[in-house]
């Protein structure tokens, strides 16, 4: 072999064991071993606290359902007591004497016991203003009257204080044919959600108690918003809740995927005597959120031990590999400061970062040009986008910039600010009778009427969306914006734009008029609502009409501002 072969073949494998390639396989040398038995057995620690972890789960969705079907049992108990107590009594007496103390002061979960007649009317209760209330309308009377069996209802609102509850009915008849009544009990589900807020209270598991229609019934404190609406409008739960309570299974366990990517386990199982179902769904990140920390603090210490291996290596290849790329770098931070001039090439760097230095002056020359381009398509760009197409006014941003400016103006100087909110009536009637390519010239004509009226009140006027327009007014006070405010819904009116489904025959506008004085307690958002708030009431007064909210100042040094309607 010949010598220039031999040199070429060692140069091959040089550029092969490169110093970053000796560095990275001398670290997998040392501490690969290390890092693999700790992750092993730190993984193993993780899967057998999961396990334990779910092993509670299935111990606490015990519990959970045996103290929903004990309150059940109970409520069972008490409306059969108190049937059986009727049962003794002639078939019309509804023995109201009785009734209180057939109700245990023990069992908070029962709001109230009533005696309910064929016809649905309550007769006697443990609460005298329930008295005469009509449930003949209630499906679960219904099937109570039909099933003569102990009925649990699905969740309702009370007639009487329209609080969420349930409730449970058992008639008579089930122990004296001749009788005609019903015995009835309120469940207060706010004792239901005590139970499941205890529940949830261990870390990574929620609890819900849902009805047969999938509708909440209890939940936990942080989540009682979700009381009375079904488990599905959670788009994260909707796919798992259909799953649940399904009538034909009465328990189960699965899994599924959380929005995040996060493992959750749903089990569910039925209260027996009723057609509820609880639900627990736990969280495996949360569960392991511990042994997961501890993971995190292995790694650390590993990363540690590889950067006291690496620390010899890399002292020893400083002047080969890391000054060059502190000058790169020191290049790399000037150009991005913006100093395109720059060049990496000028630098003595060793020859195997020759490319790289090239790289970076072609990068700096390019990005020189490209932020010529960029600045002149933002200038641009910035103009479209505060520009609404259609009408040629300022865009809902154009004006809120606008806003701002004025706002901090006016705070200056002390001046009053107005705001008219303008709405197009009927707008969706216009569109249906002409069709959109009519409603578009119609607000493209409303659009330069408000160019004029503004341009003439030295204001600001802008589409805020749809069908609605806004007029800023600055140093204008109310009386003065009352004016304008009368002069576009007058100038509006006088185009005569053809609106047959309007009672005035034309296309007419409903103006709100709001105005105050700036101070440092308020910002721009109260100005818009009592704008949008004096709008209601123009519109609520008729339309075609200009209406002032009315900003009562109870005093500008503590910047007080109440909304009258």
């Amino acid at each position: 072999m010949s010598s220039f072969g031999f040199k070429r073949k060692t140069i091959e494998l040089r550029k092969l064991f490169g110093i970053r390639a000796r560095l990275a396989l001398l670290a997998l040398i040392l501490v690969a071993p290390l890092m693999l038995e700790r992750a092993h057995s730190l993984e193993e620690a993780r899967n057998k606290q999961i396990a334990q972890a779910y092993s509670e789960f299935s111990r606490i969705a015990q519990q959970s359902a045996d103290t929903e079907r004990e309150a059940i049992s109970s409520v069972e108990t008490v409306l059969k007591s108190t049937a059986h107590i009727q049962a003794l009594k002639k078939a019309s007496d509804p023995g109201c004497d009785t009734l209180s103390a057939s109700l245990p002061v023990s069992l908070p979960w029962i709001r109230n016991l009533t005696i309910v007649s064929s016809d649905g009317r309550i007769k006697c209760a443990t609460l005298d203003t329930l008295i005469g209330l009509d449930l003949s309308d209630r499906d679960y009377f219904q099937r109570t009257r039909q099933a003569h069996d102990l009925i649990f209802s699905d969740f309702l609102l009370s007639k009487y204080d329209n609080e969420p509850v349930v409730v449970a009915a058992y008639p008579v008849s089930a122990i004296n044919p001749e009788s005609d009544l019903f015995i009835v009990a309120s469940i207060n589900l706010e004792w239901m959600s005590k139970v499941i807020n205890d529940l949830s209270d261990r870390r990574g598991i929620m609890a819900f108690l849902l009805d047969s229609a999938g509708t909440v019934m209890a939940a936990p404190a942080d989540l009682t918003r979700l009381v009375g609406r079904p488990l599905n409008s959670v788009p994260a739960l909707a796919t798992a809740a259909a799953r649940a309570i399904n009538p034909e299974q009465r328990s189960g366990t699965f899994s599924f995927p959380a929005p995040d990517g996060a493992k959750l386990t749903l089990s569910f199982s039925s209260i027996p005597g009723t057609a509820s179902r609880l639900i627990l769904i736990v969280d495996e990140a949360r569960v392991a959120a511990g042994i997961n920390q501890e993971i995190r603090n292995a790694y650390i210490q590993l990363g540690l031990v590889c950067l006291i291996v690496l620390l010899g290596a890399l002292i020893a290849a400083e002047t080969l590999i890391i000054k060059p790329i502190h000058k790169l770098v020191a290049v790399a931070r000037r150009v991005g400061d913006g100093e395109w001039s720059v060049r990496a090439s000028d630098s003595r760097l060793p020859a195997e970062f020759a490319p790289l230095a090239r790289a970076f002056d072609r990068m700096a020359s390019q990005l020189s040009e490209r932020e010529r381009e960029l600045i002149a398509s933002n200038d641009h760009l910035a103009v479209m986008a505060s520009i609404d197409m259609l009408s040629g006014l300022a865009n809902r941003r154009g004006f809120q910039s606008r806003l701002e400016f004025e706002w901090a103006k006016a705070q200056q100087c002390h001046c009053e600010l107005s705001l008219l909110m303008i709405d197009v009536d009927h707008f969706k009637l216009f569109n249906d009778t002409y069709g959109h390519p009519e409603g578009d010239a119609c607000l493209s004509k409303i659009g330069e009427t408000l160019s004029q009226v503004a341009l003439e009140a030295a204001g600001f006027a802008a589409r805020y969306g749809g069908e609605e327009f806004c007029l800023l007014l600055p140093d204008t006070h109310s009386s003065r914006a009352i004016e304008i405010g009368e002069m576009v819904r007058a100038t509006v009116q006088d185009l005569a734009i053809l609106h047959a489904t309007s009672a005035y025959q034309a296309v007419t506008v409903s103006v709100g008029v709001a105005s105050l004085r700036p101070n440092p307690a308020l910002n721009p958002n109260d100005l818009l609502e009592a704008a949008d708030a004096s709008l209601y009431v123009a519109k609520r007064q008729g339309r075609n009409r200009v209406a002032e909210h009315g900003l009562a100042r109870a005093g500008e040094n503590r910047g007080a501002v109440a909304l009258a309607g």
